[in-house]
């Protein structure tokens, strides 16, 4: 009897426990897309979440300057970056589901967040493209997480490019959205090269509302974005010419 006793509290903690873990999966889901001031730690219970540096220099610093600068009165008059997105195309996925995974895996490590799998909206013979095919992952950060990603983006990886001369500011679409085009993923130092097969390259969006291109990249350096000053873009262009 006491044997039996001692296995249905077992199966009582295990059940427990499943239930802890499945509310801080739901807490941590909730966490990418809000926010949220705290998370449940591995005995199940709340801690308060620490507020990423970015955000609250972006709070403290970069929004008062850039209310002071432009003479608006409202917080909201600021320019907000909204969320980042990442993509990396696999077109050798055709061919190999294995490089899918592979992808999938490494944007994972890069962002913290599982991606999705994006397939062809329609059919291209001559890329021997069908609809419906696995082509290409993506991740979308918001909240916490995505400052935590930017964050680490200019402070850890964008220092790691090869021959790094800053940013091209011409990226902006035109309503404020800047796009960054990176050729290999080996900057992130959660990549390990000796595990990865070969090079792929991603594009990074960042979102940001309230705001025209002039306001947004005023708000991407006062976050600490290294872009090129006009005169570098210049002698670049010519240089290519």
């Amino acid at each position: 009897m006491a044997e039996k006793t001692v296995d249905e509290k077992a199966k009582a903690a295990a059940h427990k426990a499943a239930q802890a873990a499945k509310k801080a999966g739901l807490e941590k889901q909730a966490a990418s897309k809000a926010g949220p001031a705290f998370e449940l730690n591995a005995e199940g219970r709340e801690t308060e979440h620490p507020t990423p540096r970015l955000k609250t220099h972006y709070r403290e610093t970069v929004v008062p300057t850039i209310l002071e600068k432009h003479g608006f009165k409202n917080d909201h008059q600021a320019p907000r970056l909204m969320k980042i997105v990442l993509n990396i195309g696999v077109k050798e996925a055709r061919d190999n589901v294995q490089a899918l995974d592979s992808a999938r895996e490494e944007l994972a490590l890069i962002t913290g967040q599982w991606p999705q799998v994006r397939k062809a909206t329609k059919s291209i013979s001559n890329f021997k493209l069908r609809q419906g095919m696995p082509i290409a992952v993506r991740v979308t950060l918001r909240g916490d997480r995505m400052w935590e990603f930017l964050d680490r983006l200019i402070t850890v990886s964008i220092p790691r490019i090869r021959d790094f001369r800053g940013l091209e500011p011409r990226g902006f679409d035109g309503s404020g959205n800047f796009n960054l085009g990176l050729k290999e993923q080996l900057i992130f130092p959660e990549i390990k090269a000796e595990r990865v097969p070969h090079q792929r390259g991603m594009n990074i969006s960042f979102v940001i509302a309230g705001g025209n291109d002039d306001l947004s990249l005023e708000l991407l350096k006062e976050l600490g974005m290294p872009f090129k000053t006009p005169a570098q873009s210049l002698a670049h262009a010519a240089g290519r010419n």
